[in-house]
């Protein structure tokens, strides 16, 4: 049995259509494959090779019975997003959930740091995080009811030494939850932000297990990709219906 289904019934979102970004693998794969188990219809949206988002979408749909399709787009660019959300909205007729979870990383001290490469990261992380939510919340709006939540970081709470562009990237994410969850509030749309810390995704691979930073996790250890998808499932959920403008850090003990 599934962590979700272990935790909650697999009809709960039985019927909602989600959008989930960067969901080809890692983070966001792990969150569209926990919503899908809990009934919800999933929107994949990549900027990754085609055939790689729709053979996740494929595996998906198969693994849990409900409607998965694939869209690629660069989440940067305004015009690819509204161009996508309305694609979306004319495919599956209602979004009722947005999981804004694309993001890089191009790492270098701030004295090396190219333009390129501050805006690069800014531009897919805290720029696609606009984007999506700017097309999205108009459905949602008519509807008078949607769940958003963003993937931030702690490093968007306490920074990060050779991660200007990225730090910054989720501090602002954490800035626009915090603003859309004000605003939207009176239209039954909560907002709200996960933080996470080191996740056993591609961009962790790489870091042996005795660097310092790990040894720094009260819990001694990195924490596994559906971790943070069960919170997204979470808050997406009937559960944390009251519950908005929140940032939740899941790394372990890290950032306290």
């Amino acid at each position: 049995m599934d962590m979700m289904t272990k935790i909650y019934d697999k009809t709960m979102l039985a019927g909602q259509n989600a959008v989930v970004t960067g969901a080809s693998r890692g983070i966001g794969y792990a969150v569209a494959t926990a919503l899908a188990e809990v009934g919800a219809n999933v929107a994949i949206v990549d900027y990754c090779d085609e055939e790689i988002s729709g053979k996740a979408a494929e595996t998906l749909a198969a693994e849990t019975g409900v409607t998965v399709k694939a869209y690629r787009c660069d989440v940067s660019s305004y015009e690819e997003t509204e161009a996508t959300v309305k694609q979306i909205l004319s495919d599956f007729g209602s979004i009722e959930i947005l999981v804004n979870n694309a993001g890089i990383t191009k790492d270098g001290l701030l004295a090396q740091m190219t333009e390129e490469q501050f805006s690069r990261v800014v531009g897919i992380n805290l720029g696609g995080t606009f984007n999506m939510t700017r097309h999205v919340t108009r459905a949602m709006m008519r509807k008078r009811y949607g769940r958003i939540v963003n993937l931030a970081s702690v490093a968007g709470i306490t920074g990060n030494a050779g991660q200007v562009n990225y730090s910054a990237s989720k501090a602002g994410v954490i800035g626009v939850t915090k603003s859309v969850a004000k605003e939207l509030a009176s239209r039954g749309i909560t907002a709200n932000a996960i933080a996470p810390g080191f996740v056993a995704t591609d961009m962790t691979k790489d870091i042996p297990d005795d660097a310092p930073l790990k040894q720094q996790i009260p819990l001694g250890r990195i924490a596994e990709p559906a971790e943070v998808a069960a919170l997204a499932v979470f808050l997406c959920s009937p559960a944390a219906s009251y519950i908005t403008g929140e940032v939740i850090r899941i790394d372990g003990g890290l950032a306290m």
